[in-house]
Parts: C-alpha cells; structure tokens; sequence
C-alpha cells in the first residue's frame, strides 16, 4: 500500500477534519487532484481500498487524493462531546473550502459516495472554481427515502415491509449496519452523522442553475434509492450531467470497482486530465492524441510531450468568466 499522510486540519468554522493524502501534494499543479468524502458508516479507509485496487495502478500514480474523514468518524473516535453541534450536510461542503486552502490546492475532482457525495454536491454549487468535475456515487438531492441507503448494504432489508423511516426500525438498522460492518467507527458518532444526512435540505430545485461543473452520477440498476439518482438527473442541466447505471449492481464500489474505476478514467479524459492514461482495448497513440488543452488559438507543439505534461490540467477551461456566469 502506498503511504498515506494523515493531518489535521482546523476549518474557519473551527471544526477539526482528519485527511489523510495519497500522493505528493507539491505536485498538485501538475496532477489530477480528488478530494474524496466518505458515506455513513465508513471513513477514508473505504476510498483508500479503491484507489489501491489494481485498476487503479496509474491512475494513482499520476494523481493525488485527499481523502476526508467526517468528524468522529475516524477509527476508533472518541465520543464526540455531548455539547458538540454536529454540522450540517452544507456546513461540511463549505468547510471543504478551508481544507483545500490550508493544503494549498486550488481546483479537485470530487469523488462522493452516499452522505459524502451530497456533501460534494453542495460543495460544487457553492465553489465551482475550486471544483473541476464531481463524480457522485448514489447522490440523492432530495429530503426522501429515509433510509433506503442501508437497504443495499443489509441482507434481507428490501421490501415495502421493512418500516424504515420510523425512529426504533432506524436505531436498530444502524446497530445492524455497524455489527455487520465490523468497522472501527463510534456508533454514537455515526449516529450522528446519520441524524444530519436525515435532516438534509432539498438540493433539486437548486441544481440547474447552480450545478455548474461536470458531474458523473453513478448507481447501480439494482440499487434501492436508484430512482432518486434519477430524480437528482432529472433537475440538472442535462448539459453539465450525465447519469451512468450499472447493470446487475446494488453496491458500486463493493461490486464493481473496475467499471467504475474505468468511468472515472474516462471521465476525468474528458475534462482534460490524465490524457496519457491508458485504457485497456484503447490504442496509446490516439489515447495521446487528445491533448488537455481546448485553446485553438495556440499552435499545436511540434514536440514530444512527457507524460506530466500531458496529465497536467489545463486550469484555463475551468475559469469561471462573469460572462460564463451570466450565461448559465
């Protein structure tokens, strides 16, 4: 496993975050940059798993990621204190900000799960300079479907029976959820995470005028909340959103992390990042025929570019003009 640096970081609000960073950070100007957040009932470690996966292998090494940890979510957290007013889903995606500040990193890919990609999604609406693209795993945008989340990760939770949405069927879901995990996680504190991804406000009405990054959504066709994946699509600008459904799969990252690594892969081509990446089944030489600039006005260098070169982002495409603003 590659080494991971793990810090702590004080955000304006004077909420304390622990990142861990995959990668060399003083190389964040000439590499694809992700910031990571984590779904309830889990932490870093789950995003960490994924980038180790073996397809995976370049794309890491030509990228840098800052994976969060949601307060209290750490392993083996203390209880957080009983006076401690857990943030909101918005009051993290703006810490995000302070985050990427004191790590001196201007512009990131987000990479969200669940809670985490709500998370991000507010993040890109609310700092759509500081956010090249996001890719949203099981991204809801709505206040329903309480507990749908959990369905996929419990055998034996699906179906209309199953009365999630009332408190004493919830507490005992998440005793569940966190037994059969075998995490490391405080339950108290995931409880609380919980408690603030149940009282989430309504992304939807927001989204087209608001969402202004490149955005991935991704979910599985067989996953319990797909329909609301749908519905976020269904309030975005179809020009800025693409929906990706994968066929036979509840749980992306758990059932199929080469599809979805392969997605990333593509997707972050085409915003002009990790353009000398390879794909399997893809020449090398047309995959280098891309380059990451959209600049037409300049020549076209004659010579051979290095790999860094060509995987260096093109910060020009994602300046955000008062011009662009008022167009969208």
């Amino acid at each position: 496993m590659s080494n991971i640096e793990k810090m702590e970081v004080e955000t304006a609000s004077g909420r304390n975050f622990t990142i861990y960073v995959q990668g060399d950070l003083t190389k964040t100007d000439t590499r694809a940059v992700f910031l990571t957040v984590h779904d309830m009932g889990c932490n870093h470690s789950s995003w960490v798993e994924f980038v180790e996966h073996a397809v995976m292998r370049e794309t890491k090494e030509r990228s840098v990621f800052i994976h969060v940890d949601i307060p209290g979510q750490e392993d083996g957290a203390k209880d957080l204190p009983n006076d401690y007013a857990f943030p909101t889903m918005q009051m993290i995606a703006e810490d995000l900000v302070t985050v990427l500040d004191k790590l001196s990193v201007n512009l990131v890919i987000g990479l969200g799960e669940g809670a985490g990609a709500n998370i991000l999604a507010r993040f890109g609406m609310a700092y759509p300079d500081r956010c090249m693209g996001l890719i949203l795993i099981h991204c809801t945008s709505t206040t329903a479907g309480v507990m749908e989340h959990f369905k996929d990760k419990l055998p034996g939770t699906r179906g209309p029976s199953k009365q999630l949405d009332s408190a004493e069927n919830k507490e005992r879901l998440i005793k569940e959820y966190q037994d059969r995990l075998q995490s490391k996680i405080n339950p108290k504190n995931l409880r609380k995470y919980v408690e603030a991804f149940l009282k989430r406000s309504d992304l939807s009405g927001k989204l087209e005028s608001k969402l202004k990054v490149e955005t991935l959504l991704v979910t599985g066709a067989k996953a319990s909340h797909v329909h609301t994946v749908h519905t976020m699509h269904q309030h975005c600008n179809k020009q800025k959103a693409s929906l990706l459904k994968i066929d036979d799969v509840g749980d992306v990252l758990a059932e199929c992390p080469e599809k979805f690594a392969q997605s990333l892969q593509l997707f972050c081509k085409g915003l002009g990042v990790l353009t000398s990446l390879p794909l399997s089944g893809v020449d090398r030489q047309r995959t280098f025929s891309g380059s990451s600039t959209d600049d037409e006005s300049r020549p076209r260098r004659q010579r051979t570019m290095s790999m860094e070169e060509y995987d260096t982002p093109n910060l020009r495409r994602f300046s955000f003009s008062s011009t662009q603003t008022a167009a969208n």
